[in-house]
């Protein structure tokens, strides 16, 4: 798709906005924050960043320049972490350079995934699956794999952009796997539940064919010599950073012993903590094991499988704490253990569609997680917001008064 000379030159003014930005004293203060916190058990204070994607339509679209969809696209990718810098003033940071992923994609059981939409900002998968006797035979083998031409042709393209501006390089994140959100990609919850109490090893048959999917998937990723370790500011899920110093950053053909793996069950919330044990952890636990560090989590309440589960994996190194967690309970288990308690605050507080926000709630709030996690390693990504007022104010408000709520954290 052709960028207009228009657009180029948007973009090229972007790229030296964003180079300032991040060779600032600021940013480069905020970086080596960001190293000495990788490195620690309890860091100096507790990083806040906001997750901008869900309700960039409100704050971030308004500031778009180009007209072109392929230029509006690699505008809104390079304006992110300038709207947290300038707009949010939150931890997060602007990258000195711009980064092309390898093409890559994973299909689980070669099903693609059907969404009825809604008109708002939920949708309704529509099943392939209800009763696993009758129907499981649609579960195919898993189709995956990297494209590395397409991957050069982006290098290419942005290079020729405004590469002699901002320099433009090769990077790859964490990899990820969660097995029971492709699950419910493909069969209602509810009946998910319900195959898990009368069709147990069917279920188990279906989860351990996709872990073995995957693992076959990551070891082809491996095999192909073009993983590169991340061990620095790349993403890593859940609206967190990459940086430990466990492993080298940025180094190529890595293997998956060298990567951090993002995975999550937020889908079995409902099922007891023994099922959870039975019929789904063991898959989870192969997989992590073959990875060299682990980020675990999203809306679960994590302390339910925390002592008898969780607890085993031994390089897991960040845990979702979420809106429906035990604070305490996860703050008793993590203190001095150098995980990180990843507190993921509710979204009601700042996710309200008006520009006012409520001041006291949101000290509150941050006043608890900080009592609760003292002693922890703290982290605080807010997520799944949609809806802020249209207002980049209330957010940069609402990071600082998480920062003074936080005050009474102690390391």
């Amino acid at each position: 798709m052709e960028i207009s000379q228009k657009d180029r030159g948007i973009l090229r003014e972007l790229a030296k906005k964003q180079m300032e930005l991040a060779m600032s004293e600021r940013n480069r203060r905020l970086y080596e924050e960001w190293a000495a916190y990788g490195k620690s058990k309890v860091p100096a204070r507790p990083m806040v960043t906001v997750e901008l994607w869900t309700f960039a339509e409100q704050v971030l679209t308004p500031l778009l320049e180009c007209e072109g969809e392929r230029a509006r696209a690699i505008e809104s990718r390079m304006r992110s972490p300038m709207v947290n810098f300038t707009l949010f003033e939150d931890d997060s940071l602007v990258p000195d350079y711009y980064a092309v992923s390898l093409r890559r994609s994973f299909r689980p059981w070669g099903l693609e995934v059907r969404r009825k939409e809604t008109g708002g900002v939920g949708h309704h998968f529509i099943p392939y699956l209800h009763v696993l006797e009758d129907d499981d035979w649609q579960l195919g083998p898993s189709v995956y794999g990297f494209d590395e031409e397409a991957t050069e042709r982006e290098v290419a393209e942005m290079q020729d952009l405004f590469g002699d501006i901002l320099p433009v390089v090769r990077k790859e994140s964490c990899l990820g796997a969660c097995m029971t959100q492709d699950i419910v990609h493909i069969m209602d919850m509810q009946e998910m539940y319900v195959s898990m109490i009368t069709e147990d090893d069917r279920f188990l048959a279906m989860i351990e064919r996709l872990t073995d999917d995957y693992l076959a998937y990551f070891d082809s990723l491996e095999k192909s010599g073009l993983l590169r370790t991340a061990a620095r500011m790349q993403h890593l899920g859940q609206g967190s950073y990459c940086f430990t110093d466990e492993f080298e950053d940025d180094r190529p053909g890595a293997a998956l012993k060298d990567l951090w793996l993002y995975t999550d069950s937020q889908e079995t919330s409902g099922v007891s903590p023994e099922m959870y044990k039975e019929l789904v952890f063991p898959s989870y636990k192969r997989l992590m094991e073959r990875f060299g560090l682990v980020s675990y989590g999203c809306c679960e309440p994590v302390n339910a499988i925390w002592d008898d589960c969780l607890s085993q994996v031994k390089n897991l190194r960040k845990v979702s704490v979420s809106a429906w967690c035990d604070e305490e309970f996860m703050g008793e288990r993590l203190r001095g253990t150098g995980i990180t308690y990843l507190r993921k605050p509710p979204a009601t507080i700042l996710g309200m569609d008006t520009p006012v926000l409520d001041e006291e709630e949101t000290l509150k709030c941050f006043r608890k997680t900080a009592k609760a996690a003292r002693g922890c390693k703290l982290e605080i990504p807010q997520r799944d917001v949609y809806r802020v007022g249209h207002s980049a104010e209330k957010v940069r408000r609402y990071v600082e008064l998480a920062r003074q709520g936080l005050e009474d954290w102690r390391p």
